[in-house]
């Protein structure tokens, strides 16, 4: 678990999201750099904001931020995993694996009923990594399809 006010986890934390955001996935583009001092003090601030940091020898390597949510269907805690964040070099070497097994042990921990995430539809390597986990497209009824994520900037 990354300790958000601890400089290392902090600066782990804004290097792996930064490399993830400068990828085509992430959108391509750099963080601002004012959020390298911002981003860890800001989640620490999320009621239910967690995240996990993959460490190969004392070097980050991966990194999934989490934030507890609500099922009110199942009238349940859940967990979104908003980034799962892999370096390339690392990628295909099971760091994604252990990221999940991570925050499915910790979801349960904290009584959560399902982990819910998003990911582009275009991005195969994700998507392959969900399904091998268990995750799935969300539908509850087949004639109205399965769900999508959908947004409105502000």
């Amino acid at each position: 678990m990354a300790d958000y006010a601890d400089p290392f986890d902090a600066g782990a934390l804004f290097m792996l999201l930064d490399s993830y955001a400068r990828s085509v996935n992430g959108g391509g583009k750099a963080l601002p750099k004012s959020h390298r001092e911002r981003l860890a003090p800001a989640l620490a601030e999320v009621p239910g904001a967690f995240s996990l940091l993959a460490l190969e020898g004392g070097t980050p390597i991966g990194l999934a931020n989490c934030f507890m949510g609500f099922s009110t269907f199942a009238c349940a805690p859940l967990v979104n995993i908003h980034d799962l964040a892999v370096v390339p070099v690392r990628r295909g070497c099971g760091v994604g694996t252990a990221l999940l097994k991570a925050v499915e042990d910790e979801a349960r921990a904290r009584g959560a009923c399902k982990i819910t995430l998003e990911v582009l539809s275009g991005n195969e390597g994700a998507k392959a990594l969900y399904a091998r986990h268990g995750f799935a497209n969300y539908a509850l009824a087949d004639a109205l399809g399965s769900a999508q994520f959908w947004e409105k900037t502000l």
